[in-house]
C-alpha cells in the first residue's frame, strides 16, 4: 500500500490506502462511466455518417466523421427558435424563483418571528402532497393560464424545499452580529436583506439558480399538458416527441420536413444540441455549489 505522510501539528499523520478505499474508487468509477459512456456514443453518433449509424457500427468513436446531422440542427427554424424561447423561459424562471423564495426565506430565518414555526410546517406540507394533475389543470385553466409562457413559469417560482436550503443558510451563515448594527443605525428589513444578506448569500443563490435552471431546461410534462401551442413548446418537448417517434418520417418533423438518411443521427445530434448547453453552466457556479450546500443543509 501507498503511504502519503503529511506533517500536521508537529505530528507526523500517515494516510494508508486501504483496500476500502481501492473498491470505493472503483464502484465510483463503474458510476461515473454508466453516465459517461452513454453521452460519448451519442456524442459519436452525431458526428458519424448515415451508413455507419444504421449498420450500428458507431460506439464510441465516430465513423466516417460528418456533420451533416448538426448541420441540419443549426439550419432548422424550429429548433433555434425553441431554443430562444427555452433559454428565456430557464432564465425568467431560476430569476423569478430565487427573488420569491429568498424573500420567503428571510423572515422565517427569524426566531422572533410569530408563527414562524406552523408557518414553515404548512410549506413543508407541499414537498410531499400536491393536488394532482386534473386538480392543477382545471386551476390554471380558471386562471387563464393555458398556452402562456407563464403556465410554466409561474409554478417554478416557488419551491418549499428550497425555500428550507436558504433558510437554513440565513440562519448559519449570516452574522447576527450585522443585522444587529444595521438594525441600530435604523436600516429596515429590506434594506438589510438587500444590502447584506444578498451579497454574503452568493453560494446559496448559486446554487439554488443551478437547481432551478436544469429543473426547468430538462423538464418537458408541463408543456406537454398546459399547451397546445407549438411556439409554446420547450426544446426538450420538441426532442421528446422526435425521440419517440413511431415512425422515422415523424422523426424529423421538429426540422420543418427535411429528411435525412437516418433520423437517428439526427436525434443524436438533437440531443446533443439539448444537452450541452445546460453542462457550460456548471463550471462557473461549480466553486459555489458545495459550500451553498453543505451550510444550508446544515440544520438550525
Amino acid at each position: 500500500m501507498s503511504e502519503l505522510i503529511n506533517k500536521k501539528g508537529g505530528r507526523l499523520a500517515v494516510n494508508r490506502v486501504t483496500a476500502t478505499d481501492i473498491v470505493i474508487m472503483i464502484i465510483l468509477s463503474a458510476l461515473c462511466l454508466t453516465c459517461i459512456l452513454p453521452f460519448i456514443h451519442i456524442l459519436a453518433k452525431s458526428l458519424s455518417s448515415s451508413r455507419a449509424v444504421l449498420s450500428k457500427e458507431v460506439t464510441l468513436w465516430p465513423i466516417e466523421f460528418n456533420l451533416d446531422s448538426v448541420n441540419l440542427i443549426f439550419r432548422s427554424p424550429r429548433f433555434i427558435g425553441q431554443f430562444r424561447y427555452t433559454v428565456v423561459l430557464t432564465l425568467a424562471t431560476t430569476v423569478i424563483s430565487v427573488i420569491v423564495t429568498s424573500l420567503a426565506a428571510y423572515p422565517l430565518s427569524k426566531r422572533y418571528l410569530p408563527g414562524r414555526f406552523a408557518i414553515t410546517m404548512i410549506m413543508m406540507f407541499t414537498i410531499y402532497f400536491s393536488a394532482g394533475l386534473i386538480p392543477t389543470y382545471v386551476y390554471f385553466a380558471d386562471m387563464g393560464l393555458l398556452n402562456t409562457p407563464w403556465v410554466l413559469i409561474l409554478p417554478g417560482a416557488f419551491s418549499a424545499f428550497n425555500m428550507l436550503i436558504i433558510r437554513t443558510f440565513f440562519m448559519n451563515a449570516v452574522p447576527k452580529e450585522l443585522e444587529e448594527s444595521a438594525r441600530i443605525d435604523g436600516a429596515s428589513h429590506f434594506r438589510i436583506f438587500a444590502q447584506i444578506w444578498v451579497p454574503l448569500s452568493l453560494p446559496v443563490f448559486a446554487t439554488i439558480s443551478l437547481w432551478v435552471a436544469v429543473w426547468r431546461w430538462n423538464t418537458y410534462s408541463d408543456s406537454l399538458w398546459f399547451t397546445t401551442d407549438r411556439n409554446l413548446h420547450t426544446l426538450q418537448l420538441v426532442l421528446y416527441n422526435m425521440v419517440l417517434s413511431a415512425r422515422p418520417s415523424e422523426s424529423v418533423e421538429a426540422l420543418e420536413g427535411v429528411v435525412v438518411n437516418s433520423p437517428e443521427a439526427l436525434q443524436s445530434a438533437a440531443i446533443m444540441f439539448t444537452t450541452i448547453p445546460i453542462l457550460l453552466v456548471y463550471p462557473f457556479l461549480q466553486r459555489f455549489f458545495v459550500k451553498g450546500v453543505t451550510l444550508g443543509s446544515v440544520k438550525g
